[in-house]
């Protein structure tokens, strides 16, 4: 196939053109605007790749995306604005990418011949649960701006998939972490002032959980659903690896030597989701399970911080 990454320099995309690159014979096209959160550098060794082309541009610029799409066999689309804190502050860059940007691609795909148009979501969509497992099948409750962006592309790419027979796919993933990751995320930020001997400001009473997947598993996730999963359908990937932030901090200062006393406890985020938690039954019946234990992926995350940082 030929395969439009967007937000191909980002930090799951990124790794998604790797595992591309490395695991098939797809040609792959990244766009991406390179914004804060992407890089050239995320796709060192592979940027220059014979079967890859990279295009920096905006995924709302409609002409860029209809050429794009036109030329492509499957779009799988990872841009978007995604960090909690900053659509709170803002939301006017998450309605762009995440909703306009999404609609764009949409209606460049309405007029092609496209095979399979991947739209990445978040686990986020479903809003908090306490106790149990969100199914794809429970109604969307996002309660914070981001989370409601990505509702709304969603339901947006569900609405081509009815009205113009495109053959949409949705992927609904938990907290990814590993390689590449943006150092405003939790895991790469703790692990940085962790070994700086800096702070480690944790929200609240660091009661809330979070389910964590190494970013590896993820991308083989992706790919099967892309090539196997049923178009209309939506797969819920988790890894069954709940954690307390403040379980996670504590982890991240034993992977480093740091100290607990450097564990801050600050006011906590407006509208902080308690727990996310995800029934994976679907995507199981593809074929897919994690290799990686939290514990594992984020030993190998750390070496490999400790290994940039000493470069």
């Amino acid at each position: 196939m030929r395969i439009l990454v967007t937000g191909g320099a980002g930090f799951i995309g990124s790794n998604y053109v790797h595992y591309l690159l490395e695991n098939s014979d797809d040609e792959v096209v990244t766009l991406d605007a390179l914004t804060y959160a992407g890089s050239r550098d995320n796709l060192a060794g592979v940027i220059d790749h014979p079967r890859h082309e990279f295009v920096e541009g905006n995924v709302c610029d409609s002409d860029l995306v209809a050429g794009l799409v036109a030329d492509a066999d499957a779009v799988v689309n990872f841009a978007a604005e995604s960090h909690v804190d900053r659509s709170i502050e803002g939301a006017a860059p998450f309605v762009e990418t995440n909703v306009e940007g999404t609609r764009t691609l949409l209606d460049a795909a309405v007029e092609t011949d496209l095979d399979r148009f991947l739209q990445i979501s978040t686990d986020e969509v479903y809003g908090q649960i306490l106790d149990g497992t969100f199914s794809e099948d429970d109604p969307l409750n996002p309660r914070n701006p981001y989370a409601a962006t990505k509702a709304s592309a969603d339901l947006l790419a569900k609405s081509y998939e009815t009205t113009h027979n495109l053959p949409v796919l949705i992927t609904r993933t938990c907290n990814n972490f590993g390689p590449r990751q943006h150092t405003e995320k939790l895991i790469p930020k703790f692990l940085r002032n962790a070994a700086a001997g800096e702070n480690l400001p944790v929200y609240g009473d660091g009661s809330n959980v979070r389910e964590w997947i190494y970013v590896a598993d993820n991308c083989r996730a992706l790919d099967l659903v892309l090539r196997e999963g049923e178009v209309g359908e939506i797969y819920n990937i988790g890894s069954g690896e709940e954690r307390t932030n403040l379980e996670v901090t504590e982890a991240i200062l034993e992977a480093v030597g740091g100290s607990e006393d450097q564990i801050t406890f600050v006011e906590d985020r407006a509208g902080h989701d308690q727990r996310y938690a995800l029934e994976t039954g679907k995507i199981e019946q593809l074929g897919w399970e994690p290799d990686w234990s939290f514990e594992e992926g984020l030993e190998q995350t750390a070496e490999m911080h400790i290994k940039n940082k000493n470069e």
